[in-house]
Parts: C-alpha cells; sequence; structure tokens
C-alpha cells in the first residue's frame, strides 16, 4: 500500500517537471517550433518517457494549459472568499486576473502562438475553464444582489456579461493587443463600467 502511494506521487512529480519543462520549451522556442525530443532533452531523459504521461504534442499543450487555468482558478476562488463586499471582490478579481496574465504571459509573441494553438487544439479544456469562472463570479454577483449592491437579477446571466465584458484583462491576445496603448481602456476603469452595469 505504502509502496503505491508513493508510486502514485512519484508519477504525479514526473508529469509535473514534465509540463513545467514543456512550458518552459513553448515559451523559449514557440509551441511549433518545440518537439517532443526537445521537451526529453531539457528534462535528461528519453522521448519515450515523455510519451509514458502524454501521447503527444497536443496533449502536453493540454496539459500546459491545465495547469494555467487552475492557477487562474485558484485565484478567482481566493478572491470569492475575501471578507469583502461582492463589489470590491469583483474589483479584486479582475485585477488579479490582469496582474497573472501580465506575469505569466510576457512574451507576447510566443504566448499569442499558445494560446491560438490551445484555441484549435484544446477549447474543451478552456470551455470548462470559463464554465467554472462564471460560477465563481454569478456565486459573488448573487450575494450581492442579496445584499442590495447590485440590481436584482439572474445572476448566471450577469455572471457571462460581467466575464465578456472584463475578458480584455484576461485574454492573453487581447492583453497583449491593448497593454501600454492610449486608446484602451485602463484595466480600472474596464472594471468600474462593468461594476457600474451590475447597479444599474
Amino acid at each position: 500500500m505504502i509502496q503505491n502511494a508513493l508510486s502514485s506521487v512519484d508519477t504525479a512529480d514526473t508529469a509535473t517537471r514534465i509540463l513545467e519543462a514543456a512550458e518552459a520549451q513553448f515559451r523559449h522556442y514557440g509551441y511549433s517550433k518545440t518537439t517532443v525530443a526537445d521537451v526529453a532533452k531539457a528534462l535528461g531523459m528519453s522521448p519515450a518517457n515523455i510519451y509514458r504521461f502524454f501521447a503527444s504534442k497536443a496533449e502536453l499543450l493540454e496539459g500546459v494549459c491545465a495547469r494555467l487555468l487552475g492557477q487562474s482558478q485558484k485565484l478567482a476562488e481566493d478572491c470569492a472568499a475575501l471578507p469583502l463586499s461582492a463589489e470590491e471582490r469583483l474589483r479584486q478579481y479582475t485585477m488579479a486576473q490582469f496582474q497573472f496574465t501580465v506575469t505569466t504571459m510576457m512574451d507576447e509573441r510566443r504566448v499569442h502562438e499558445m494560446a491560438v494553438a490551445a484555441i484549435e487544439q484544446s477549447w474543451g479544456v478552456i470551455d470548462r475553464h470559463i464554465d467554472e469562472i462564471q460560477a465563481i463570479l454569478a456565486r459573488i454577483i448573487a450575494e450581492g444582489m442579496e445584499a442590495g449592491e447590485f440590481t436584482k437579477g439572474d445572476p448566471a446571466h450577469a455572471a457571462r456579461c460581467f466575464g465578456a465584458a472584463t475578458s480584455p484583462l484576461h485574454h492573453p491576445q487581447m492583453v497583449a493587443q491593448c497593454i501600454g496603448k492610449d486608446n484602451r481602456a485602463q484595466p480600472e476603469d474596464l472594471t468600474e463600467f462593468a461594476i457600474r452595469a451590475l447597479k444599474a
């Protein structure tokens, strides 16, 4: 029993190391130019060992994408749990997601390529993430409606609209296109606009 538990831990640790190396290679060389052999070489292991955990490069990308989205969801859950008003929790959420995107997606060209490949090949992972984030937002908004902060309505619908309105703050391609440009809404302005809409 103990041996099986240790084996499971070792397996999970190896899979994590592979995904970390794959993400580093995708960021440095670009998704299209990276091969499974490149990832294996960076880890000092054979490609066959990579294939024990991931059947293809596309599966590696899906795993990398899931890791990043998991971090994003944890940020959202942490913001939802803050002992603050619903309005302030939404404000904390949007700004935390924006900062996360900026700090984890610095190389615009490489990240753009990764994002496009993920959308084309791993949309199921992204779509599930959107559903999970919207559920968190709906919970915050519902609490805000109950507290009289927001106009009463359908929290799920409001969450979809709030998510769409603030998507330029956490969509890597949109952040890459908009950051630092004077003719784009600033993160704080877009956040306040979306929050005001919930009060209308």
